[in-house]
Formats: C-alpha cells, structure tokens, sequence
C-alpha cells in the first residue's frame, strides 16, 4: 500500500513539474510572438505610407530607393555565386572525403569561427584587405564580404546533410564500379539536395539583411551606378543613411526599406519551409 502511494505522488509530482515546463515553455512562446508581431506592426504602420510606386522608381538622390533595391539585389546575387559553390564542395570534402583528417578538423574549426563571427568583424577584414589596398569603397567589397557571411552556413548545412546520407547508398554505388565523383553527384547530392538548398536560403536571407559589412566596403551611394568599382548602395546603408534625418519623408522611406528587408527575409525563410518540408 505504501509503495502505491509512493508511486501515485511520484506521478503526480511528474505531471505537475511537466504542466509547469509547458506553461513556461507557452508563455515564452507567446511573448516571441507578440514582439515579432509588435514588429511587424510597426513597420507595417510606418513603412506603408511610402511604399508607393516612386519608391520603386526614383533612386535616393530623389526619395527613393531604386539605387538601393537593385545594388542589393546585385551584391547578394554575386555573393551567393560566389561563396555557395565554395561552401557546397567545402562541404563536400567534409563529408565525404575529410572524416578522421586532420586538416578536416582544421577547415571544420575555422568554419565554426566564421559561422560564429561577428559581421562587423568581417567588414573590418575586407576594408583592411580591399578597400584600403585599392584606395575606394567599392560594390566587389561589399560582395566578398558578404560571400564570406554566405560561406560557412552553406558548409555546415551541406556537411551535415550529407552525413545523414546512408552509408549503404554509397556502397551499393561502389560496387557498381562507379566512380566517386559519380557517387557524390549522382547519389548523395541528389539525396541531400533539399537540405543544401535550404542551406543557400539560410545562408541568402542572412546576407540579405546585414548592415555593418556594407557600411565598412560597398558603403552607399545616393545616386544610380552600377559600377561594381565605386561605391556602392545597398538596402541596408540606406536605411542607416536616411533614419536619423530630420525629414520626416526621408525617415518614412527608411521605414519602408526595412520594411522591404524584412518582407524579403520572411519570404525566403518561408520558402525554405516549403523546401524542408516532406514530399508526400
């Protein structure tokens, strides 16, 4: 009898410390989303009334964002083209060819130190390393320091996509006699490639949004140019260039910038959902 009693109050202690967990875990989660819905508000609040189509149109020069949008749009692309296939056959190696090396453990660390750094930190490496050895600010700076912010998420999703690949498929492709590039392409790419993918879409959204690398290489420029060169605009340097102005329509176009930004980061996580999600 004493033993059932012991067991029903450790039972109901359990359940008790398991409601408490819940409750904890639902109050937290509540808030997370009533600060992400406060701020989707606020930019929706402040960022719509110069969401118009001269926002569109008209680059910074002229109370618009133009300029902006497609240097964006530019440095990020050229980013992803850069740092992706660098990260994908990174990688690669890791996965496939690097396990119990030591200069695996080597590229893993260094990769865990970029994932992990801050991107100012970056900026401050590719102004030393670019912008003062060329003498200028310049679009190409703001592209390497961004595929670099690109580079080590991409390495680490490929890597631990292609881990959870079973060994048993790269077997059965080895004793077909075909050769390891095959193997790679053919087998554990193809069985990874959902999860690379939305590695490049974590790694695009992540890039897409950064300020202070920008600021330290492509730095802005208020006028249209599509001159990698020189300096050049971005969304993000605009936003920083045009919130503390005293004018309030150079404020609401800042607002309606990060608007933009934040728009475009929710769609691709969104995206990337999609992806990841199971195909039924």
């Amino acid at each position: 009898m004493a033993n059932v009693v012991h067991s029903s109050s450790r039972l109901a202690r359990r359940r008790t410390v398991d409601y408490l967990y819940k409750a904890v875990s639902t109050g937290f989660a509540a808030v997370s989303l009533l600060a992400l819905a406060w701020i989707l508000y606020t930019l929706l609040r402040e960022g719509l009334p110069s969401l118009t189509l001269d926002l569109f149109t008209k680059d910074m020069a002229d109370g618009g964002l133009r300029n902006a949008i497609v240097g964006s749009l530019t440095m990020v692309l050229l980013a992803l083209l850069l740092g992706a296939p660098i990260g994908i056959m990174a990688g690669t190696f890791l996965a496939e060819a690097g396990r119990g090396s030591k200069f695996a453990d080597a590229v893993r660390f260094i990769n865990d130190i970029l994932l992990s750094a801050p991107s100012i930190l970056i900026g401050l490496f590719v102004y030393q390393m670019i912008v003062v050895t060329t003498g200028g600010f310049s679009g190409w700076a703001g592209v390497v320091a961004l595929a670099i912010i690109v580079l080590p998420v991409v390495v680490r999703t490929t890597e631990d996509m292609l881990a959870l690949v079973p060994i048993s498929l790269r077997e059965a492709a080895f004793a077909l006699g075909s050769p390891m590039w095959k193997v790679i392409m053919f087998v554990t790419w193809r069985s990874a490639r959902t999860g690379i993918v939305t590695g490049i879409l974590l790694a695009l959204a992540r890039a897409a949004g950064e300020t202070a690398p920008l600021l330290l290489t492509a730095f802005g420029n208020s006028n249209w140019s599509l001159d990698l060169g020189k300096a050049f605009a971005s969304l993000p340097a605009a936003i920083y260039q045009l919130a503390p102005y005293p004018d309030p329509k150079a404020v609401s176009v800042a607002w309606s910038g990060a608007l933009l930004i934040t728009a475009g980061v929710l769609a691709l996580n969104i995206l990337t959902r999609f992806v990841l999600a199971p195909k039924k």
